[in-house]
């Protein structure tokens, strides 16, 4: 467990951490679209709940890559 901790505490590279952000970003979106207080298609709430999912499992995996340093 402890090794997952730090790995997560590590630098993440430059190209991860913009998919991390645009995987919050999508999952953000669609949770404005799935509790929207006017009512929407169903295809739309459907496509919401698909782009959450996707947008969580971007960031998520997205932050466990680490730079790695090369040993002199």
């Amino acid at each position: 467990m402890k090794k997952i901790i730090s790995r997560l505490q590590e630098p993440t590279p430059r190209f991860f951490r913009r998919i991390r952000n645009f995987g919050l970003l999508l999952t953000g979106i669609s949770a404005v679209i799935s509790t929207a207080v006017i009512p929407l298609p169903a295809v739309l709430i459907t496509i919401a709940g698909y782009t959450a999912l996707a947008g969580g499992i971007a960031s998520a995996v997205s932050q466990t890559a680490v730079i790695k340093e090369e040993k002199p």
